[in-house]
C-alpha cells in the first residue's frame, strides 16, 4: 500500500516512473516478508510464541528448524538492500542510510538483547518506516525530490499499517503478558486498546478529507468506509482471541482497499 500511494503521489506531479516504482515495490514487499521471518525467528527462540493464538509461526511450532527461518529473513533483506541500491545508484547514496535504518528497525523489532516492540514502541517505528519513510522515499525515488504532498500521505498510510499491529497486539495480550513483552496494547490495557484501534483506523479517513482540498479526488476514499464497519464492530463489541484473527484480515482489506482509492485521488490533478 505505502508504494501505490508513493507512486500516486509522484504522478500527481507527472513525475511517475515505472521501473523506479516496481524497485521500490520489491524493497517494501522484501522488508515485509523479512520482518515477518525475523519476528518468527526471535519470538520462537525466545519462547514467546509458545501460547500464541494467532497464526501459526514457523519456529514456535517446530514447523521449521530456527536456523532457516533466520536464513529466510536476512535473504530478505538482502534482496530489499540490492533493490535499494539500485535506486540510491539513479537517485542518492544518502539512501543507503536509510535504508541500513529499515533493515535495523526490522530485525530489532523483535530481535537483539533489548528489540523495541517488547516495550511498548513498534507502533512508533511501524508509522515511521510503513509509513513516513515507504510513502516518501518511494514518491522521493520518482521524483528526485522530497515533497509536502509525500509527507501527508504518508500519515493515512503509517495510521492504518498501526492499526495492523494494534489489532493484532490485542489479541495477544494475555499472551504477551504471560511472556513478559510489553507491547503498547500490554502497557494501555484492553480498554484503551480497543479505542486506539477505532482511531487508527478511522482518523486517516478524515486527514484525506483535508488533503482533497489539494487533490480533491482523494475523496473517493470515503467509498472505503464500509469496509471498515466489520472490524470496527468487532474490537468494539469486545471480540477477543481468535475471533480477533478475522478483524485482522478485515483491517489488511481496508488498508488495501484504502490504499489503491488514495492513489487513485493522489494521481489525478486538476
Amino acid at each position: 500500500m505505502p508504494v501505490l500511494i508513493g507512486s500516486g503521489v509522484a504522478a500527481g506531479y507527472g513525475k511517475f516512473s515505472a521501473w523506479r516504482a516496481v524497485l521500490a515495490l520489491v524493497v517494501a514487499l522484501a522488508m515485509q516478508v523479512g520482518v515477518n521471518y525475523a519476528n518468527d525467528y526471535s519470538d520462537g527462540v525466545r519462547g514467546s510464541d509458545e501460547k500464541r493464538v494467532g497464526p501459526v509461526r514457523l519456529v514456535a511450532a517446530g514447523l521449521a528448524p530456527p536456523r532457516q527461518v533466520l536464513g529466510a529473513a536476512f535473504g530478505c533483506f538482502v534482496v530489499a538492500g540490492a533493490a535499494g541500491l539500485a535506486l540510491a545508484a539513479v537517485t542518492s547514496w544518502w539512501l543507503v542510510a536509510v535504508g541500513a535504518a529499515c533493515i535495523a528497525a526490522a530485525w530489532f523489532y523483535t530481535g537483539g538483547p533489548r528489540p523495541y516492540g517488547y516495550h511498548g514502541l513498534g507502533e512508533v517505528f511501524v508509522f515511521a518506516f510503513f509509513g513516513v519513510v515507504a510513502v516518501a522515499g518511494t514518491a522521493y525515488v520518482q521524483m528526485l525530490r522530497l515533497s509536502w504532498m509525500g509527507l501527508a500521505a504518508a500519515v493515512p498510510a503509517g495510521l492504518l499499517a498501526c492499526a495492523l499491529l494494534i489489532v493484532n497486539n490485542l489479541r495477544d495480550i494475555p499472551s504477551d503478558t504471560q511472556a513478559g513483552k510489553r507491547t503498547l496494547a500490554v502497557r494501555l490495557g484492553d480498554a484503551r486498546t480497543r479505542t486506539g484501534y477505532v482511531l487508527a483506523l478511522l482518523v486517516p479517513f478524515g486527514f484525506v478529507a483535508a488533503i482533497a482540498f489539494f487533490r480533491p479526488l482523494v475523496l473517493i476514499t470515503a467509498a472505503i468506509l464500509p469496509l471498515a464497519r466489520g472490524p470496527i464492530r468487532s474490537v468494539r463489541t469486545g471480540a477477543a482471541g481468535p475471533a480477533l484473527i478475522r478483524a485482522l484480515g478485515q483491517t489488511g482489506r481496508v488498508q488495501l482497499a484504502f490504499g489503491i482509492a488514495f492513489a487513485i485521488g493522489l494521481a489525478v490533478h486538476f
